[in-house]
């Protein structure tokens, strides 16, 4: 009986311990989570060994796709988290302190402006934190990376063009004018670059053209669609109106492909 006590207490002990270490873990994050596709690491596949344009094509597509899907999966999910806090606020519900802590990771992320109320905070962030269509995604990192061709999009994930301005963060241009410090950012796989590249254009001033266009679809109730997005790109590229005009016509070209 004794034996059986000392079990008994020993094994509660047990158990007690287990369920602090567990309750001591840091709890998932649900916007802090990046989304990563099973292909994220591997090699960017070789897409000149295609000698059919339509193939190479539907093989660069395929390639992108699941990362883009998992990306605005990602951000609905997060719209949905920061609707429901908004309608706390409006409740006039407190926020509980994780809640808190994952909007001013967001607030951070997106260079939302914290000098104004906590409503307006969050009505920011859903102007910012929206999908980019697929079928946009695409045909504009095809553009940037011709086809998956170039070494940026080979070596470093990049298929967009994408620059940094720390030392050593990418490829140095080989045009690069005298003087500039910029660099063809570098990624480690697939899916951080995709976050990134899709972050850029949810929270960059230069596109602030494009989160209004979305807001205003939005608001209408109607469809976001690559071709009205494509207006808010004239600062992705020097080209300005002639860059937007061959992204919705690569967008009309390669519709079924899509």
């Amino acid at each position: 009986m004794h034996k059986l006590k000392i079990i008994s207490a020993a094994s509660f002990c047990l158990l007690l311990l287990i369920s602090l270490i567990i309750y001591l873990q840091p709890k998932p994050s649900l916007v802090a989570d990046i989304p990563q596709v099973e292909n994220a690491t591997e090699p960017v596949p070789d897409f000149k060994q295609f000698d059919d344009v339509t193939e190479k094509k539907q093989a660069f597509f395929d390639y992108l796709r699941p990362a883009v899907d998992a990306q605005n999966e990602y951000i609905l999910r997060v719209r949905n988290y920061l609707q429901g806090l908004r309608a706390k606020l409006v409740a006039q519900e407190p926020l509980s302190d994780d809640q808190q802590a994952e909007i001013d990771w967001l607030v951070e992320e997106y260079r939302v402006d914290t000098d104004q109320a906590s409503l307006a905070i969050l009505d920011t962030l859903l102007r910012r934190i929206d999908i980019i269509p697929a079928e946009l995604v695409l045909v504009q990192s095809a553009n940037e990376s011709a086809w998956g061709t170039s070494r940026f999009a080979v070596e470093g994930y990049n298929f967009f063009g994408m620059w940094c301005f720390v030392e050593d963060c990418g490829f140095v241009p080989r045009r690069r004018n005298e003087g500039a410090i910029h660099e063809v950012a570098k990624y480690d796989d697939l899916s951080s670059a995709m976050y990134s590249y899709m972050r850029n254009l949810n929270r960059h001033p230069a596109y602030t053209e494009l989160r209004a266009i979305r807001a205003r679809l939005r608001n209408n109730q109607q469809e976001i669609t690559a071709i009205k997005l494509a207006e808010g790109l004239s600062r992705y590229s020097e080209r300005g109106e002639e860059y937007i005009l061959e992204l919705q016509q690569m967008i009309r070209i390669n519709e079924e492909l899509i």
